[in-house]
């Protein structure tokens, strides 16, 4: 379930307004968008796929909020978590091809 949008690192672009798939953010007029119905979060994580700066917390357990802050999320380095194990983002790799079998597959043409 989203869990965190942080209002430090989010630039206003909307994209996770325009990615959800229940409607789960508004979109406010010159502001950063406002997680209003939380309870409607699937779980899909594209919202956290999609921004750009990693400003978004989606966790896994879809069903109880969990409560955890920004700066426990900041601390433990999970802002952003899901699009960083996925490769998503400039310099990125997903954590598979980090696995030797993985790249074993590559390099026979898998």
């Amino acid at each position: 379930m989203i869990e965190v949008l942080s209002a430090d690192s989010c630039i206003s672009c909307n994209q996770c307004v325009a990615v959800c798939p229940t409607n789960v953010f508004d979109r406010v007029e010159d502001g950063i968008p406002v997680i209003a119905r939380q309870s409607d979060c699937q779980t899909c994580f594209m919202c956290e796929l999609y921004c750009p700066v990693d400003a978004l917390y989606v966790d896994p357990d879809a069903e109880a909020v969990s409560g955890v802050t920004e700066a426990e999320l900041q601390e433990r380095g999970l802002l952003g978590g899901y699009r960083e194990k996925v490769g998503w983002g400039r310099g990125r790799q997903p954590v598979a091809g980090h696995d030797f079998m993985y790249q074993l597959s590559r390099r026979a043409g898998f």
